[in-house]
C-alpha cells in the first residue's frame, strides 16, 4: 500500500490530504473522501484511508481546517467549526476542493466518487451531497443535520446513507425528523439506520466523555462499517438506479 501526503488548496488555504491505495494494481480504482470531525484531520481518519484502500479503493483524508491546524480542547474544536457551521457556502467550497483535488491523484476514477465523515465531517458529506456535486454516494457516521440554509432547493444526485445514534444529544429527533423531510422532498435516493444505544462519536474508540455526550459504542462502530461496506458496494457496482 501507498501512502503519502497530499497538499491542495481553497484559494489561498494550504490544505493537507492523506492519500491510501495499493498501487500494486495499475487500475483506475472508485475513490472515497474521509472527512474528519471538530478536531481536524488526525490519525483516526488516515486510518480510515487505509482501510478503504485495503478494500480496493483509494483513500483520501481531506482537510477542512488547513495545514497543521488542529485543535486539541472542546473550546477549540468549536472555534475551529464555527466559521463553517456558520457560513455554509465557505464549508461547501472546502468540500468541493477536496473533491476537485481527489479528481487528480493517480489511481481515481473519476466518475466512480464517494464520500465519507465523522461527527462535523458528517455534515460536511451531506453538504457535498446538497451541492449537487457529481459525488456517488455519500456517508454520514453520526453526523450533524443542519440543514444548509444557503441551499433552500438542494438538487442531490448522490446516494446518501446516515448512521445515527439514538441517544446522540447534539442532534435532536427533531432534527432526524427534519432531515428525513429534506431528503424526501429533494427526491434524494436516501437511508437513514438509527442504533440503539449509541451517543455522538459512536465510531471512535477514544471517545469517552458522558457529559459531553461522545462515547464509543463497539457495535455500533462495527454495524455502521458494515452498513457502509454494503452501500459503496451498491454505489460503485451495481447498475440499478
Amino acid at each position: 500500500m501507498k501512502t503519502k501526503k497530499i497538499e491542495y488548496h481553497d484559494g489561498d488555504v494550504l490544505l493537507e490530504g492523506y492519500y491510501a491505495c495499493n498501487e500494486i494494481d495499475k487500475n483506475k480504482k472508485p475513490a472515497i473522501l474521509i472527512a474528519h470531525d471538530w478536531s481536524g484531520k488526525s490519525e483516526f481518519t488516515q486510518n480510515k484511508a487505509e482501510k478503504l484502500a485495503e478494500m480496493g479503493y483509494v483513500g483520501f483524508a481531506i482537510d477542512m481546517f488547513g495545514k497543521g491546524v488542529r485543535g486539541e480542547t472542546t473550546e477549540e474544536k468549536s472555534a475551529l467549526i464555527q466559521p463553517f457551521v456558520q457560513n455554509r457556502a465557505l464549508l461547501q467550497q472546502r468540500m468541493l476542493a477536496a473533491f476537485e483535488a481527489i479528481k487528480t491523484l493517480d489511481y481515481v476514477d473519476t466518475q466512480k466518487i464517494g464520500a465519507i465523515g465523522f461527527c462535523f465531517g458528517g455534515m460536511c458529506v451531506l453538504d457535498l451531497a446538497r451541492t449537487g456535486a457529481d459525488v456517488k454516494g455519500v456517508v454520514s457516521f453520526h453526523g450533524l443535520f443542519y440543514p444548509a440554509e444557503n441551499i433552500k432547493h438542494p438538487n442531490i444526485t448522490a446516494k446518501v446513507l446516515a448512521l445515527h445514534g439514538f441517544d446522540d444529544p447534539m442532534v435532536s429527533h427533531d432534527q432526524v425528523i427534519a432531515f428525513g423531510r429534506e431528503m424526501t422532498d429533494a427526491k434524494a435516493n436516501w437511508e437513514l439506520t438509527i442504533y440503539g444505544n449509541a451517543m455522538h462519536a459512536f465510531t471512535n474508540p477514544k471517545a469517552n466523555d458522558h457529559v459531553l455526550g461522545t462515547v464509543y459504542n463497539r457495535q455500533a462502530d462495527t454495524r455502521s462499517w458494515i452498513a457502509m461496506q454494503s452501500f459503496f458496494k451498491e454505489v460503485f457496482l451495481s447498475k440499478a438506479p
